[in-house]
């Protein structure tokens, strides 16, 4: 009777989907994909890697999770209401499924844990940093750290991660110098459904003349702002770009916030990292909205920086797209958030002795 071969199964649940990765016990191979976790059933999963958003102040590195991670991970939940409810869910579903399979928590806060100081601490009251653990956490750090190994070649290096959720890193010499996202996952960038930075007293007046409760506030700024919020016709980008074509004002209003955050953004960064040698789009808009690729780099042309208009209309990532000629390279790269995650989980779960 031929023995299985084992596998390591990633879970990678986020904002508005669940991505399932089987990948070859050495974490080379990807082996299929899915959506469902009773798909992956029947596999021989040697480990489950997960990914989680938030790791809070004690998890930066990858770890197995045991009872005393699990009440942790429960703890600071609501530091990532979308997301780490969620792969706390899935988890369980995994852990049903594979009992006997170590389970490894990633996190996308890993990778931007060592900020420098004046990145990561607010000017709010030091004590809140320094007794409360308010900080910058930074988001998306995973497949910041994927981007950063692709684009290695560049010393000083942008990473705009645009899907449902968006952010942006400055890495300089192989190191996140500054990045969007914050304490939660709603600061920074405008994305599909959250609201980016606004004016914290906003919140202050909907609370005392409006009489939103915090319950709501929160709602709203999670779920019911950003493109959906302005536009009023979705979430999705390329039904807002499509509703803008046809002349929908407050799609076309959407679309011209959502991209002059982002040029803002590059182009602060560009200021903290004393230029600029390349420019990563990635995620599901950044990846394949060729338009809104060249909406911003056409703003982004006093730096030097010019776009290859055929190569950016046919760009299958992963590709440069910068015209011969420009002075900063526009990488376009498929981000393997999963290809880290298994690979963590086969160092972790597999190779570590129990």
């Amino acid at each position: 009777m031929e023995i299985p071969e084992l596998s390591i199964l990633v879970v990678n649940s986020g904002s508005s989907s669940l991505k399932l990765s089987l990948f070859d016990r050495e974490a080379n191979q990807l082996l299929r994909s899915g959506v469902d976790l009773r798909e992956f059933a029947n596999e021989s999963v040697a480990a489950v890697g997960h990914r989680f958003v938030h790791g809070g102040p004690d998890f930066s590195e990858p770890v197995l999770i045991d009872k005393h991670v699990w009440t942790a991970l429960k703890q600071i939940a609501e530091l990532a209401p979308l997301h780490n409810p969620r792969a706390m869910k899935t988890y369980e579903e995994a852990r049903t499924l594979f009992p006997n399979a170590p389970h490894v928590a990633v996190f996308d806060t890993g990778f931007f844990h060592d900020l420098p100081d004046r990145a990561k601490i607010y000017p709010a009251p030091y004590e809140w940093y320094s007794q409360w653990g308010i900080r910058r956490y930074g988001f998306h750090g995973i497949s910041h750290q994927y981007c950063e190994g692709q684009a290695r070649f560049a010393r000083r290096l942008v990473i705009c991660h645009l899907g449902s959720g968006c952010s942006g890193s400055a890495i300089l010499d192989g190191k996140p110098i500054a990045t969007s996202m914050g304490f939660t996952p709603l600061e920074g960038l405008m994305m599909a459904t959250r609201c980016g930075s606004i004016d914290p007293a906003i919140l202050l007046h909907v609370a005392k003349h409006r009489a939103l409760a915090l319950d709501e506030i929160e709602r709203a700024l999670n779920q019911s702002s950003g493109l959906l919020g302005v536009s009023g016709i979705s979430s999705d980008y390329r039904e807002v770009e499509k509703a803008a074509a046809a002349g929908n004002t407050r799609a076309i209003l959407a679309l011209e916030i959502y991209c002059d955050s982002i040029v803002a953004m590059v182009g602060a960064y560009a200021a903290l990292l004393g230029g600029l040698d390349a420019l990563v789009f990635t995620g599901g808009v950044g990846e394949n909205r060729a338009s809104l690729r060249t909406s911003v780099c056409e703003r982004l042309s006093w730096m030097g920086l010019g776009l290859n208009a055929a190569a950016n209309r046919a760009c299958v990532p992963d590709q440069d797209i910068a015209a011969v000629q420009s002075n900063v390279r526009v990488l376009v790269i498929h981000t393997r958030e999963d290809l880290l995650i298994a690979r963590a989980t086969k160092e972790l779960g597999i190779n570590t002795p129990l």
